[in-house]
């Protein structure tokens, strides 16, 4: 009797065991499935389901690297352009049209 017990212990065990390996086997395969769908139509389908941007005032037209710690930055803002100096992460000097 304590034999047909340890055996049937046995096949739950490996019932369980070839249970959740088919589980994983199952997921990895969905999320393969839905890379490969996203890489083929993921722009156009992402495009779609994001909301429609409206026209914003700001923008950061161009940035230029100076050296490790200062940039430059050009700004547009409701169609004006301003050039900013930046610098550890504050304004350095804001570079005027008044100035000549």
């Amino acid at each position: 009797m304590e034999a047909a017990s340890t055996h049937a212990e046995a096949l739950m065990i490996l019932a369980d065991f070839a249970r959740a390996v088919f589980a994983l086997a199952l997921t990895l395969g969905l999320l393969g499935l839905c890379a490969v769908a996203l890489r083929r139509f993921g722009p156009d389908v992402l495009a779609r389901f994001s909301a429609k941007k409206t026209d914003r005032r700001l923008a950061i037209v161009e940035t230029l690297v100076l050296d490790p710690s200062r940039r430059l930055v050009l700004v547009s803002c409701d169609g004006r352009e301003q050039l900013l100096l930046l610098g550890d992460g504050r304004v350095l000097d804001q570079p005027s049209e008044d100035r000549a």
